[in-house]
């Protein structure tokens, strides 16, 4: 459990207490309990009261009123702001009513990264805090501990926006099978899957790029495109957006420099939740591709993060309609409101729920991850190359100490390999269905 949360949850017990009482409960220094209870009021969620020379701290009560409440269609309901709501009416009145209008390139201009802040300066700063790993690790590191979940949660959370029939049991179905059958449903969600694995190969590697994000866009829309040279390319032609006012430009040489100027004002944002934001909202705002612009920002939004290791974002039981009007504000309005309020929301509740699974896993083994890279060779040249155990052993370059105790460690991860994981070795699901279907060649 994050200091934060720690320190909300000897405050919901409901005694008001010091700084420094709360640093000797958590055994933790006062200076950094002191900078996280600033953050936590800053984000509304502790306030503080004097009691003669000492200054308390408790957790704000929250009214009924206020809580996430569960909408007749089955959704949470977020807590939209007062502006929120008043740009929720705007964007429901009759399409005759809304003002046309195309992309307003001063949106990005004006934007100067680490001055300009599209998130509240300190709740990002609080969420970045909340949602930060632990300790110094790789980049990429969160992501790769709930890889599986979040192939899971990512891919049918982004494709269910799109208007996907699958549900979530079926969805974590279809990876373990990986057929399709020629249902495009299933296609748009194992191109999810293959999506985010190669994202979070990637990113560690190539950092935010625009090669990495045409590759993602390629990986998303493969299959679903009529045109294949239209994957992960700027594109050449019209674009439409239905139920809004909003008409994307159609000047390739704009969208090719725009393009490149997200991504490289999103490089300099120094706070991983305002990049996300940026980010997110900006791919979505220009439509630098043809098809499955809102798809490829959503992958995106996780870049920034990977890179921090903070807490992935999954848009989780987020109201299909509640995200079309966040983006519809920012298309026909350039009013974020909703969008941050939506961003907000369920980044927290992302934030929830892959901070239980970190803390379940405990404290990293060192031993795995001392070994891990040549756990991703051996095992590679073992399903591909279809080696036994000794032959790579054998030819590693480590001491004789060291194979001593990386062979056992192999053999125990390649009894644990199967379709659902293998994308943490790097490997595709055909590979290791074959190597499977051979009797698991080289596992004695």
């Amino acid at each position: 459990m994050t200091l934060p949360n720690k320190i909300l949850t000897e405050l919901r017990r409901g005694q008001a207490l010091s700084s420094r009482e709360l640093a000797e409960r958590l055994d933790a220094s006062w200076s950094t309990v002191k900078r996280h209870l600033e953050l936590l009021l800053d984000s509304g969620k502790v306030e503080r009261e004097k009691d003669g020379r000492t200054r308390r701290y408790r957790q704000v009560a929250v009214p009924p009123s206020a809580g996430i409440n569960t909408q007749s269609n089955g959704f949470a309901e977020i807590p939209w702001s007062p502006q929120s709501r008043s740009l929720r009416a705007s964007l429901l009145q009759p399409l005759a009513m809304r003002e046309v209008v195309t992309y307003q390139r001063e949106l990005v201009d004006n934007y100067q990264p680490n001055h300009s802040a599209w998130l509240p300066r300190n709740q990002a700063a609080a969420l970045e805090v909340e949602g930060q790993m632990r300790g110094q690790q790789p980049a990429g590191t969160y992501a790769r501990k709930v890889l599986e979940p979040l192939l899971i949660d990512l891919s049918w959370s982004s494709s269910r926006l799109e208007g996907n029939r699958y549900s979530l049991l079926d969805t974590e179905r279809l990876f373990k099978s990986g057929v399709t059958d020629g249902d495009l449903d299933a296609v748009m969600l194992l191109n999810h899957k293959a999506a985010i694995e190669f994202m979070v190969d990637a990113v560690p590697e190539y950092g935010l790029n625009s090669a990495v994000i045409s590759n993602l866009h390629a990986l998303l829309m493969q299959d679903l495109l009529a045109d294949g040279t239209a994957l992960g390319s700027i594109r050449q032609t019209v674009v439409n957006i239905s139920g809004t006012t909003y008409f994307p430009t159609q000047l390739p040489s704009l969208l090719e420099e725009m393009f490149e100027r997200v991504l490289d004002k999103a490089r300099q944002i120094k706070n991983p939740i305002e990049a996300a934001f940026f980010l997110w909202i900006n791919l979505a705002y220009l439509q630098p591709f043809e098809d499955g612009n809102k798809r490829t920002s959503r992958l995106a939004a996780n870049i920034p993060l990977m890179l921090y290791n903070c807490s992935p974002l999954s848009f989780l039981d987020v109201d299909p309609q509640d995200y079309a009007l966040a983006m519809m504000g920012v298309y026909e309005q350039r009013d974020m409101a909703m969008a941050a309020d939506l961003f907000v929301w369920v980044y927290r509740r992302s934030i929830s729920k892959y901070g239980v699974m970190i803390e379940a896993m405990g404290v990293p083994d060192p031993v795995r991850l001392h070994y891990r890279e040549w756990l991703n060779e051996a095992i590679n040249a073992v399903v591909r190359e279809r080696l036994t155990v000794q032959q790579v052993v054998g030819g590693l370059d480590l001491s004789a100490e060291e194979k001593e105790q990386f062979e056992p460690l192999l053999r125990s991860e390649l009894k644990l390999l199967a379709l659902h994981n293998c994308a943490r070795y790097r490997l595709s699901m055909k590979q290791v269905k074959a190597w499977i279907d051979a009797g698991r060649p080289g596992d004695r």
